[in-house]
């Protein structure tokens, strides 16, 4: 149940709370002073698209905050299935704020959530019921879902919504194998071509870096060369020049020679001794590094050839030698699965049927369901609408067979004949305005207990209604209200006067800024707004009377 909801600077709303309550709860006020802010709000915590343009004018952000109270069972698991936990109370708290950058934050209980994780838990904590959703019953593809709650089991379309992808996977794939011989034979020749020069290529991981590096090595030769010639020098020395290890052997052999007589220069002796070996050991790993500098200049061509022939079969099969040889095992297994291709599509074909088999048997399951619930729903929402001053209207469910989608194997529509004797036509070409709200909130009331979303609103369901049957909408919402939470915006007297808490929604303009203020009504407070419902801007005592006694009679009905 929605226990309060905060909204600060959306649209003409500078800051207000509400403190909704259990029951019939009414939203009313003059056109144009917020009620559809109030509902706006409302889908922005559910994780609806919102707009920058909610943003109150000259505020930077707007933000809207909702507490949640005794949460129904599927919104607590899907709570612990996201990771989120209720406080102590079981009590949720959902933020949103929105700024006019186009970002925005999402928090549930203080932690972090996005936009999508709202919608996931909203739909199960709340269900809006607006004017555009009277329109969905134009719509003939919407109306076979409406039957599917009222008494196909969840589990069983779960059954057939897998059977039915597998059954499309399989045919996907069957299709794919199911290739005529001339194709076929292009195929297989061309695998084949891919296959013979991708292995005469002889492809090795790292060849090419390998190539490369042996190449710069040849290319450079004559600069390794000049260094190495350097190093030796340095090491050895020349004709009038003494080298590094001529001069370590010659302190070398000094200190060996003092040592005799002062001791204590034994280990300063042996550290230039290991300089000597050392430099003795690089001098002769010089000279073999010279050795590896010789090649034949056919080397060089080699390695370019090699390193081309790499490059295009790169260019064609992927660049690297990795994805090459992946390229290689795949175009193996694909001519692999075409020289088998009969046995395979054989195979294929027999896992088609077999799923095929299994989703119009589960197909037919959930169509029998469906003529049992349509029967149902059917008695059900005749009752509902003879009570909402709908008495002469004939309302049947067409149930027709369908090639198999993923819904099933049926098409279903909503039929009406709004006069005796004319027969039943789609909803489409016959309902008005106000006999679709009547019908939605009909389904509605039907639909109630199929789920436990404990707070349902109303967003001007009284659209192109009034006198007695705006009476019996109200009277019907307080019936609903019995067992959940219903939140109504309305602009009738006849359905405010049987809430069991009236908000006023009240705008107004002070220095030159617009205000709107939601606050909830006490009894005088309800006799004043329906009185202003019922006669404009004049508030006359009679009016007054007439709302006392509205309020009077509600009270006993």
């Amino acid at each position: 149940m929605l226990s309060q909801l905060y909204i600060e600077n959306i649209a003409v709303i500078e800051k207000t709370g509400i403190d909704f309550h259990s029951g019939l709860n009414v939203l009313t006020g003059e056109t144009g002073a917020g009620k559809s802010i109030v509902i706006d709000s409302i889908n922005a915590i559910l994780g609806e698209r919102t707009s920058r343009e909610l943003v109150r004018t000259g505020a930077r952000s707007a933000f809207v905050t909702a507490v949640f109270n005794d949460l129904g069972k599927q919104a607590l698991n899907k709570l612990e299935e996201l990771g989120y936990v209720p406080e102590e109370d079981g009590s949720i708290m959902i933020q949103r704020e929105i700024h006019t950058d186009g970002k925005g934050v999402c928090r549930i209980n203080g932690r972090p959530a996005t936009v999508s994780v709202l919608k996931e838990i909203g739909v199960l904590l709340i269900s809006i019921h607006g004017q555009h959703e009277s329109y969905d019953l134009l719509s003939p593809d919407l109306h076979i879902r409406y039957i599917d709650r009222m008494g196909v089991p969840e589990k069983l379309l779960a059954e057939y919504r897998s059977a039915f992808s597998h059954m499309q996977h399989v045919k996907s794939d069957l299709e794919a194998f199911d290739m005529d011989e001339a194709q076929k034979a292009r195929q297989i020749d061309l695998l084949t071509y891919q296959i013979n020069e991708l292995e005469a290529a002889d492809l090795r991981i790292g060849e090419q870096e390998e190539l490369n590096q042996i190449k710069l090595k040849y290319l450079n030769s004559e600069k390794i060369a000049s260094s190495i010639n350097t190093v030796k020098v340095a090491l050895n020395g020349e004709e009038n020049y003494d080298g590094a290890l001529s001069a370590i052997a010659s302190a070398s052999d000094a200190l060996m020679d003092a040592e005799k007589y002062l001791p204590e220069i034994h280990d300063l002796s042996e550290r230039i001794q290991s300089i000597r070996y050392e430099l003795e050991d690089c001098g002769e790993e010089i000279r073999s590094f010279s050795s590896e500098l010789e090649y034949d200049p056919a080397d060089i061509e080699r390695i370019e050839d090699r390193l081309d022939i790499l490059y295009r079969l790169g260019l064609k099969y992927g660049g690297s030698v990795e994805k090459m040889i992946g390229f290689l095992e795949k175009s193996k297994e694909q001519l692999e699965d075409i020289q088998l291709s009969d046995e395979k599509i054989l195979q294929m074909t027999k896992e088609y049927q077999k799923s095929k088999t299994e989703a119009e048997k589960l197909a037919k399951e959930i169509s029998g369901c469906r003529a049992k619930a349509a029967k149902a729903f059917t008695v059900r929402v005749k009752e509902e609408l003879r009570f909402l001053d709908m008495p002469s209207i004939d309302f049947q469910v067409e149930q027709e067979d369908c090639p198999l989608n993923p819904l099933g194997c049926d098409k279903m529509q909503f039929l009406i004949s709004v006069n005796a004797g004319e027969p039943a036509k789609p909803i489409a070409k016959i309902a008005s305005g106000g006999e679709l709200s009547r019908i939605m909130l009909s389904i509605k009331t039907v639909l109630a207990g199929k789920d436990d979303i404990d707070t349902l609103i109303f967003d001007e369901v009284d659209t192109g209604i009034s006198g007695s049957a705006a009476q019996k909408v109200g009277l019907k919402l307080h019936e609903v209200a019995g067992n959940r939470q219903v939140i109504c915006v309305t602009h009738l007297a006849q359905i405010a006067a049987l809430a069991d808490t009236q908000f006023l929604i009240k705008k107004q303009v002070k220095e030159n800024k617009t205000f709107t203020d939601v606050r909830e009504l006490d009894y005088e407070g309800r006799k004043q707004e329906l009185a202003r419902i019922m006669g404009g801007a004049q508030i006359t005592p009679l009016l007054l009377e007439n709302a006392a006694e509205m309020l009077k009679l509600a009270q006993k009905q």
